[in-house]
């Protein structure tokens, strides 16, 4: 009889229990009907024209992989057709380029802007490129101060490779034309924090040292 009471109080409680989680379930659409809410963001800064010295500028290329960009429109259809010509004009300076992917897509680079015999190469192992690879001191061992920063997605890899690299001492330039994030709102967001960092340029000055700069492929000139 006992064994038949606790089974009987143990059944109960499980009832209990359900019955809240359903009653929970049943206020979840009214809680969900509530209008978004609206923030207004801070508007960006537009970008700058700034000169830079191949000799101690690089490239940083980051995801244009067939698995990620091939399947983002705005990687694909936005970013890349800018990517390609600038990359070509990269080429011509002789300028140090570096590309950072996770191990499987390493060898999935878009054509366009594949690495070459020479180009540094790291696997990431997390959105900040510099976190456990040897990007810093490829870099540095090749005399870069400043660097470009390029690839998908602005609100992931390219915040957090942002702000490894000026902690690191080097002055960043985002050419906005060549990353984005799926949506506007994340985009807007990703540039919002690139700017916002402990070294920030809200003010969007052109090569503050050791802080970001955002600017556009075609505001970009070489010495």
């Amino acid at each position: 009889m006992t064994r038949f009471r606790t089974l009987l109080l143990t059944i109960g409680l499980v009832l209990a229990l359900l019955s809240g989680m359903a009653q929970a379930q049943s206020n979840a659409p009214a809680a969900a009907g509530k209008p978004p809410l609206t923030l207004q963001m801070p508007a960006l800064p537009d970008p700058v024209r700034v000169t830079l010295d191949p000799a101690t500028t690089a490239l940083l290329v980051l995801d244009y992989v067939e698995p990620i960009c091939a399947r983002e429109p705005k990687c694909k259809d936005e970013m890349l057709p800018k990517m390609t010509p600038f990359m070509a004009r990269i080429r011509k300076t002789g300028m140090v380029v570096a590309y950072g992917t996770r191990e499987p897509n390493k060898s999935l680079w878009l054509p366009e802007v594949a690495p070459k015999s020479g180009d540094i190469e790291v696997v990431s192992t997390a959105q900040d490129r510099f976190y456990k690879t040897n990007l810093d001191e490829a870099l540095k061992a090749k005399g870069i101060k400043t660097i470009i920063m390029a690839g998908w997605k602005v609100s992931g890899s390219i915040t957090y490779s942002s702000v490894g690299a000026t902690i690191r001492g080097y002055t960043v330039v985002v050419p906005m034309d060549t990353t984005a994030a799926t949506t506007d709102y994340e985009t807007t967001i990703g540039f919002y924090q690139i700017l916002n960092q402990s070294n920030g340029n809200l003010k969007n000055e052109p090569l503050k040292p050791s802080a970001p700069t955002l600017t556009r492929t075609d505001l970009i000139e070489f010495k």
